[in-house]
């Protein structure tokens, strides 16, 4: 329901959300004003609706962005082990150790009030966990025998993620995704 509020926001609110009137500053809920006034008289719903929109576009494109990043560095860490997992990996164990809210801080003050680069910094924050996730995924059903089987066969490492390794981690990802999306927002 708060999706479609959303969505519907430029339809339903009965106000402007810039619109201020300081004469109906701070007022209760009265006429057309549902949730009353701000002490800026600006309309209390109308601003809730648009800040629902935003929340909810922060938190579904920086998701995105966090998952398009995740799952293509676990399932490459994870398919191809070794050197490249231990490398891949130790790049993920520093990157955690940074301060990222500062990063995104300083982002936004170098760039300026961006709301594309904030989806962009929260989601490249947020991948590494996803990160971790499919590649403890991929590393277990590389090692189940219809993928050996496949190897076997000479199937391609394509072949492998699409038919074989992408399948069996859809579920996880999904998971991690709805997670992600309200962290994401309280992040922002």
């Amino acid at each position: 329901m708060l999706i479609a509020l959303a969505i519907l926001a430029p339809w339903i609110a009965p106000h402007s959300y810039s619109y201020q009137n300081l004469e109906l500053g701070a007022q209760p809920p009265f006429g057309s004003f549902f949730l009353g006034t701000d002490t800026l008289g600006r309309d209390l719903f109308s601003r809730i609706l648009y800040g629902a929109r935003v929340s909810l576009l922060v938190g579904f494109v920086a998701t995105g962005v966090a998952l398009v990043i995740g799952v293509s560095w676990g399932i490459v860490a994870g398919y191809f082990g070794g050197r490249i997992d231990s490398l891949m990996m130790r790049i993920v164990d520093v990157l955690y150790g940074l301060p990222f809210i500062i990063f995104i801080i300083l982002l936004m003050v170098i760039f300026g009030r961006n709301i594309w680069l904030l989806f962009g910094a929260i989601g490249a924050v947020e991948w590494l966990t996803m990160a971790r996730i499919v590649r403890g995924q991929v590393l277990t059903i590389k090692n189940q025998e219809y993928v050996l089987a496949a190897q076997a066969m000479g199937v391609s490492n394509l072949q492998m993620f699409r038919k074989h390794i992408f399948p069996n981690i859809l579920g996880p990802i999904a998971v991690y995704a709805t997670l992600t999306i309200p962290q994401v927002m309280l992040l922002e």
